[in-house]
C-alpha cells in the first residue's frame, strides 16, 4: 500500500464514518474486486488486497485513531 493513498478514500468514505459504515463499505469493495469473482484480474486482486488493509486499520478503534494522528 502507498503511504500517501488515503485510506478513506480508498473505502470510499468520509473522516467520521461509523464502525458500521467501514464494514458496509469495506463489504461493498470486496465483493466487487474479490480474487473469486475476478479470476486471473491481477489488477482487482491487488486492489482488494488495499481495501482489506484499509478496513484492518480503520476498523481498529486504536489502530484508527494512530493513523489519523500519523497518517
Amino acid at each position: 500500500m502507498s503511504y500517501r493513498e488515503d485510506l478513506y478514500i480508498l473505502l470510499d468514505i468520509g473522516r467520521t464514518a461509523s464502525v458500521s459504515e467501514i464494514k458496509r463499505a469495506f463489504r461493498r469493495l470486496a465483493r466487487r474486486f474479490h480474487p473469486d469473482i475476478n479470476p486471473g484480474d491481477r489488477s482487482a486482486e491487488e486492489r482488494f488486497k488495499r481495501i482489506s488493509e484499509a478496513y484492518e486499520i480503520l476498523s481498529n478503534p486504536l489502530k484508527r485513531r494512530f493513523y489519523d494522528e500519523n497518517g
